[in-house]
């Protein structure tokens, strides 16, 4: 008789049991080490986050902005734990020491060779059902933002260099170039 071989199911202790500097998500129990991002990858973040936080400090916004290393602790459970690029909080009753225990309002993840499939589609999914309200991938190598708003069942794709319209706030859009 063949013994079925019991997959380990990995917890957020494992994350904090990694060694310093060394950075993971973890999605459904189970670990995927991140690698460093490049520099357009951080140029890209740093824009971005620069223009929100800028909008939302015009605006006399409560929403709150955090880069990457920022810990989102998307269920209850604790087989779940991302850092998004960006990430959007609107209510901080969200917020606590530890980083953001729930869903953000808006998640961007910036594409690199090694993070596609996961932010394509793993991602795509555990942001949808925990209910983030928004959530954009950014691609600079295809030059595409590919924004999906939750909310209103809807799927968009922008070329770098447009006009990028931001679903939770009216009259806001953003030009990635």
């Amino acid at each position: 008789m063949d013994v079925l071989k019991k997959e380990e199911v990995y917890t957020i202790e494992d994350i904090y049991a990694l060694p310093d500097g060394e950075r993971a998500e973890l999605i459904d129990g189970k670990i995927y080490a991140m690698a460093p991002s490049n520099r357009r990858h951080q140029d890209i973040i740093f824009s971005l986050s620069r223009k929100i936080a800028d909008y939302i400090e015009s605006k006399n916004g409560d929403c709150k902005v955090y880069l990457a290393p920022f810990a989102v602790f998307l269920n209850e459970d604790d087989r779940n734990y991302v850092e998004p690029d960006i990430s959007i909080i609107c209510d901080s009753n969200k917020l606590n020491d530890k980083g953001c225990v729930g869903a953000p309002d808006w998640i961007i993840e910036i594409v690199s060779p090694s993070s596609r499939k996961m932010d394509y589609y793993k991602k795509l999914f555990k942001y949808r059902t925990a209910g983030v309200r928004e959530y954009w991938v950014v691609d600079p190598d295809r030059r595409i933002i590919t924004v999906y708003e939750f909310e209103h069942d809807n799927m968009e794709e922008y070329s770098f260099g447009e006009d990028v319209p931001v679903g939770i706030y009216d009259g806001f859009t953003i030009r990635v170039e």
